[in-house]
């Protein structure tokens, strides 16, 4: 099946993704990410997934079926890739309702394909190695840093343009090292990392006072552009510095957590030895990572996950972890001790744990910071581009003005 079938997958983090993609490639795949937006995505959901099911669900499921149906690709010569979490959000769900919309649309000989690293379901043609899977975790280091040194330097760059080129160059070269088996020791990590600060340390800007914004949120529609209606974009256009927390952290988070389910609960004990190997190796990836920006003074580098674990606990408890869990509001307040005060917290419409764990717990934080400015934004199919700009915009009028009231660049 190598030879012959495509595999689709749905499109998120942009410059992660583009990575990736050349590890499945390195391992014979061919991968295509699903990079179709517009209201035709979201009335293809619509025909297949109840509206009231979480909205990345009906966009991814959309996204899938639209591309079926565009004539691009050999409907029996095409499997679809679902990401699975594992944990009790409606995402572990999301490859039965893809599964039930290849019925009803006349498809059901489709393979789909569970990517998954909590063992849901096994998966005949495709299996994530060990070493695949060191170099998809290479690809999400080198990601969060070119996401977050990007972010950093384009609202001030004098050479418009160039961040963007340089971040394009970094996903070339990288793929070029997979390509040739290369890049993704951790030794080539960090030398690899010191290379790209060092371009990036080349490109010319010119500090000013900006309003800060972060963004967290559920981790489809905070990551993916089609979800929230070009967020960062929009931030960018209304003259914004945007600060997004790295993937890195998202998996450790979901490492940790089954790690703890284990102790309390009880489990396999081989299970608890692999996870805790894993724990500890994205924590080593995660050092490298940090190790890369923390003594350079033009960048504002994020905690380290135990430390971003420890600030969520005068706020709320690490038993609450359906979804983003206590992880989300720990990001909000990392984010405004990293001066990043004005925060949108992407939520899709209904999504329970992120109404707990991110609109729930924004009166205590706003209580503890008062500086803290904070928006939440519901993304579903009814919801108007129009009314969500509006609320981001009422937030960045507070913004500017808190720029002198705080003194905060």
């Amino acid at each position: 099946m190598k030879k012959d079938y495509t595999l689709l997958f749905p499109d998120m983090c942009e410059i992660h993704f583009r990575i990736i993609k050349k590890v499945f490639a390195s391992f014979g795949y061919k991968v295509d990410l699903l990079k179709d937006s517009g209201r035709a995505i979201v009335e293809e959901g619509l025909k297949y997934v109840h509206n009231d099911t979480c909205y990345p669900a009906l966009l991814i499921i959309g996204q899938m079926i639209h591309a079926l149906k565009s004539g691009r690709y050999d409907v029996n010569k095409v499997a679809l890739m679902m990401p699975q979490t594992g944990g009790g959000c409606r995402a572990s769900n999301y490859i039965h309702l893809l599964r039930k919309a290849l019925k009803s649309a006349g498809m059901s000989q489709i393979p789909v394909i569970s990517v998954n690293m909590s063992g849901l379901e096994k998966n005949s043609g495709f299996k994530i190695t060990v070493p695949m899977l060191r170099r998809a975790l290479a690809a999400i280091v080198y990601g969060d840093l070119l996401m977050l040194l990007s972010n950093q330097l384009r609202p001030y760059e004098i050479n418009k343009g160039e961040t963007d080129a340089v971040v394009t160059k970094w996903v070339n070269s990288i793929c070029e090292m997979f390509d040739s088996k290369h890049g993704y020791s951790r030794r080539e990590i960090e030398m690899v990392m010191e290379k790209i600060v060092a371009s990036f340390d080349r490109i010319e800007i010119e500090k000013r006072e900006i309003p800060k914004v972060g963004i967290v949120g559920e981790i489809y529609v905070k990551y993916c552009a089609f979800a929230n209606n070009h967020l960062e974009s929009f931030l960018a256009a209304e003259g914004c510095e945007v600060m997004v927390p790295g993937l890195l952290g998202f998996l450790l988070y979901c490492v940790d957590t089954r790690i703890v389910d284990i102790k309390l609960y009880g489990g396999s004990l081989f299970k608890d030895k692999a996870l805790n190997k894993l724990y500890n190796f994205l924590l080593d990836f995660e050092n490298i990572l940090y190790n890369a920006t923390k003594d350079n003074g033009r960048y504002v580098t994020p905690s380290p996950y135990k430390k971003l674990r420890r600030m969520a606990d005068p706020l709320i408890s690490r038993g609450c972890k359906m979804g983003e869990g206590w992880l989300l509001t720990a990001e909000m307040v990392e984010l405004i001790k990293l001066e990043y005060p004005n925060i949108v917290c992407a939520q899709p419409f209904g999504c329970l744990p992120n109404h707990i764990v991110g609109k729930g717990m924004i009166r205590r934080i706003t209580e503890l910071w008062p500086e803290a400015n904070i928006v939440p934004v519901d993304y579903d199919p009814g919801a108007t581009e129009v009314n969500q700009e509006n609320r981001i915009k009422l937030m960045l009028a507070v913004a500017k003005e808190n720029l002198s009231e705080y003194n905060i660049r």
